[in-house]
């Protein structure tokens, strides 16, 4: 049975609301003011929130701030209340995470249309989905992933740079029907162009996985053009940064006077949502995060899907955590194991290699990876695909390419069979899955 929570200090608001939801056949929670409606949300997590805007203890602005944190309310939809009509107050509700705004007084036949709207936009939960047996196709069994920006720090478009790319961070992977785009740097514009002209005005659902909030990891997003079609969903999952949570970061680079529209003028139906545990699912693919070792909240993902697991780790400066982080000569000289245990038997590592042995002696504490102690990472972690990623806006293809040589070099001398290229725009791997391998209950 579908459950909604009725939160509103006036009873002659909820009574003819409960009266609709029961006659719908819905279970109904009732709570008088925001704290007491979130703690019942939490007890009893509802389908819909029909929340008043001016409450006691927790305004429906709160609330709506406080729902979104928590994961496990993920898929319910919030409809604020309110006999203020304020374009101010849609747009901060908006922002705050709620789905839709009504005005007071409610008519019962508007709070049916918008249940209807809310509900056709809600995810189906696992528990709703209906059990039968799975039937593998060849796209079931195939992982596809796509380099759409590659570079690290600053676009560098050029001559010099047009065989390895010089947009920045944005890697796209599909698997079991969702398209998961790891980051939003200047990368995601080619890829926004190019889903368009897939879809051709098709409905597009995606998930945009965002590492951190430094600006090569999100100056694309707001040239991304599935997000201003409303028949779109953009589910942005990250975790909160190191000042200001994600949906403030991604509104701020998008503010007068840097951008003529704003987050929330987006017509997508875009989801921002701040995640607080480290493994976690797209559809059914599973999920686990790890927080890496640079300046601020950073993390890399770990997909796992039927064909293999893809890990990305775009910024992250390899030495260990016991104090003994470089060498005299300024190299680490001993590997972070967590991150060792976190890429383990990995079929794609892309990870952060934007030094070289010699730069990185002037760059030790900068959060990037020096090209000697990734393929050590990768060889230790037992990876069978390496791909050199998060290049320097100052190296050019030429430069790149002989860091690709010198990595192969190393692994060769160490007697690796792994395999190491360079991440390259346009460039796409396929992973194929030689039998039908269900996929883990639970992340390994």
């Amino acid at each position: 049975m579908r459950t909604v929570l009725l939160i509103d200090d006036d009873q002659t608001c909820r009574a003819p609301a409960a009266e609709l939801f029961r006659r719908l056949q819905w279970q109904v929670f009732e709570a008088v003011d925001g704290q007491s409606g979130l703690a019942l949300a939490l007890e009893h997590p509802p389908d819909i929130i029909l929340c008043d805007l001016l409450m006691p203890r927790g305004n429906g602005f709160q609330l709506c701030r406080a729902v979104r944190e928590h994961l496990e309310l993920r898929h319910t939809r919030i409809i604020i209340c309110s006999g203020r009509d304020f374009s101010h107050d849609r747009t901060t509700a908006e922002e705050a995470g709620a789905d839709l705004y009504l005005l007071k007084p409610l008519l019962l036949s508007r709070l049916k249309e918008a249940i209807d709207e809310v509900m056709a936009v809600r995810p189906m939960l696992e528990t709703e989905r209906p059990v039968t047996e799975h039937v593998f196709s060849a796209e079931d069994l195939t992982t596809r992933i796509k380099f759409w920006g590659v570079r690290g720090s600053v676009p560098t478009p050029g001559a010099s740079t047009v065989f390895f790319g010089g947009n920045t961070s944005c890697v796209e992977v599909r698997a079991l029907g969702e398209i998961i785009v790891l980051d939003a740097g200047s990368g995601i514009r080619p890829l926004g162009l190019e889903l368009a002209r897939e879809f051709k005005g098709q409905p597009i659902n995606l998930t945009l996985l965002i590492s951190h909030t430094h600006w090569d990891h999100i100056q694309g997003f707001p040239f991304f053009l599935p997000a201003y079609d409303a028949k779109n969903r953009v589910h942005v999952l990250g975790y909160e940064g190191a000042r200001d949570g994600l949906r403030a970061t991604l509104a701020g680079q998008m503010e007068s006077p840097y951008f003529p529209i704003a987050l929330s003028q987006m017509p997508g139906n875009i989801i921002i949502e701040e995640l607080k545990e480290m493994e976690f699912s797209v559809g059914e693919i599973p999920v686990r995060a790890c927080f890496t070792n640079h300046p601020g909240v950073c993390v890399g993902y770990r997909i796992f899907t039927r064909a293999g697991s893809v890990v990305y780790i775009p910024d992250n400066e390899t030495f260990s955590k016991d104090g003994t982080q470089a060498s005299k000569s300024g190299i680490p000289s001993s590997l972070d194991y967590d991150i060792v245990e976190f890429v383990r038997d990995a079929d794609v590592l892309i990870a952060d290699s934007q030094y070289d042995s010699a730069e990185y002696g002037s760059h030790v504490g900068w959060g990037h990876g020096c090209l000697d102690e990734v393929v050590r990472l990768a060889i230790a972690g037992n990876v069978k695909r390496l791909f050199l990623f998060h290049h320097d806006p100052a190296h050019d293809d030429r430069f790149i390419s002989t860091m690709l040589m010198n990595a192969r070099a190393m692994a060769k001398a160490a007697g690796s069979p792994i395999r190491i290229d360079a991440s390259r725009e346009g460039e796409e791997i396929i992973l194929t899955a030689p039998a039908p391998v269900p996929l883990p209950l639970q992340v390994p």
